[in-house]
């Protein structure tokens, strides 16, 4: 995994700001881990204690449109005419919201009930596509808040999620928020 560095005081900024303390470095390592965000981000509520049973939910802004940029596209190998839905999420585990998320994908390369799961559902895109294998190509990760993500990011993500053979199914950007730094609950 690397970090962003656009020079060492923003890189010590960046730290300051993130709160750079082990339990920080023990999320990055939990979500590195894994290729499904989702999966990382069940693994860590369970851990920390966030909700039990710790089943991540994903909160969609129906209304929420973001055509993709020529980067986008490229990023994901389609052409200017090739369909790409977007969606914007919110993943919660137990009322609690761990990401602010953004994920351009390419419905063509997605089987008719995946697309149709992830246009009537609260079912994290992780989850429904897990059935194709993917993997995560991880293109940045940055202590604190990326352009793209809200105040009170602690870590931003920006990935494309891959089949076996090397076709990007999504483009994903995460800001995952401050929530998952809090100490661990312990059971009543």
């Amino acid at each position: 995994m690397t970090v962003h560095r656009t020079g060492a005081v923003a890189v010590l900024a960046a730290a300051s700001m993130a709160g750079c303390s082990p339990t920080l470095h023990r999320f990055e390592a939990t979500l590195a881990a894994q290729d499904s965000a989702t999966q990382a981000l069940g693994e860590w509520c369970a851990a920390r204690g966030i909700a039990q049973p710790a089943t991540i939910r994903a909160m969609a802004d129906r209304d929420a449109r973001d055509a993709p940029s020529p980067a986008v596209r490229k990023a994901l190998g389609v052409t200017a005419d090739e369909p790409v839905a977007y969606r914007h999420v919110r993943l919660d585990c137990g009322g609690t919201v761990l990401s602010d998320a953004r994920n351009w994908y390419v419905p063509a390369r997605l089987t008719a009930a995946m697309n149709r799961t992830l246009e009537t559902t609260d079912m994290p895109f992780g989850k429904v596509v897990m059935p194709l294998g993917f993997r995560r190509e991880r293109l940045e990760a940055r202590r604190g808040r990326a352009a793209e993500c809200p105040a009170g990011t602690v870590l931003s993500h920006r990935a494309v999620l891959r089949l076996g053979e090397g076709t990007a199914i999504s483009l994903v950007v995460e800001c995952y928020t401050r929530a998952n730094l809090a100490p661990v609950r312990t059971a009543r």
